[in-house]
């Protein structure tokens, strides 16, 4: 298939700009510079002309942008579409992030915000292929860094977030209180 190799840069560039989704909208495959929205636009050709599912794997280390990347073909699929106005839906499907990120993410040594799963997003289009609705399910959770923790890095944020809200009112409501031992 299709590989394309992404750099995650430390400042915002202007290669994800509206223009720019128009402007691979419609192409073929090799005519412009490799680009997500080249990858995009291929899966969404292929989908209406051949009537199947297609799939993009967003795969990188630690920090490269996977996430990015996926929001980035998202932003596509809404735009060409039709759908981006009418129902925002890479703002709805990744608006679960925040509270996804809490549970699953953790500091690592090459990571401040590191996911430690995998992430399938699922994107479903009527017969106009416009974007009708999406679901995101979580999937290979690094059971190994719920019982070990290397040097320099820190376990999941909510856990923290657990530890510094234990005092609150409202942590009792939570039946957590006897799982955790706060020493005075």
């Amino acid at each position: 298939g299709i590989v394309l190799v992404a750099i995650n840069p430390y400042e915002q560039l202007p290669i994800y700009e509206q223009d720019v989704i128009y402007a691979y909208s419609g192409q073929n495959m090799g005519d412009m510079d490799p680009h997500i929205f080249a990858v995009a636009e291929e899966a969404y050709k292929q989908m209406a002309r051949d009537e199947k599912n297609q799939s993009i794997i967003v795969s990188g280390e630690s920090g490269a942008g996977k996430t990015v990347s996926a929001k980035y073909a998202m932003r596509f699929f809404a735009t060409v579409g039709g759908s981006a106005s009418e129902t925002n839906i890479e703002a709805k499907v990744l608006a679960s992030s925040p509270i996804m990120e809490a549970i699953g993410n953790a500091k690592t040594t090459r990571n401040d915000n590191s996911s430690r799963f995998g992430k399938y997003i699922q994107i479903g289009f009527d017969k106009r292929y416009h974007i009708i609705g999406a679901n995101m399910r979580t999937y290979l959770l690094e059971k190994s860094r719920v019982v070990f923790q290397a040097e320099d890095e820190r376990n999941y944020h909510i856990f923290y977030q657990l530890c510094a809200s234990a005092s609150l009112p409202e942590f009792k409501d939570l039946g957590l209180s006897k799982y955790f031992y706060f020493p005075v």
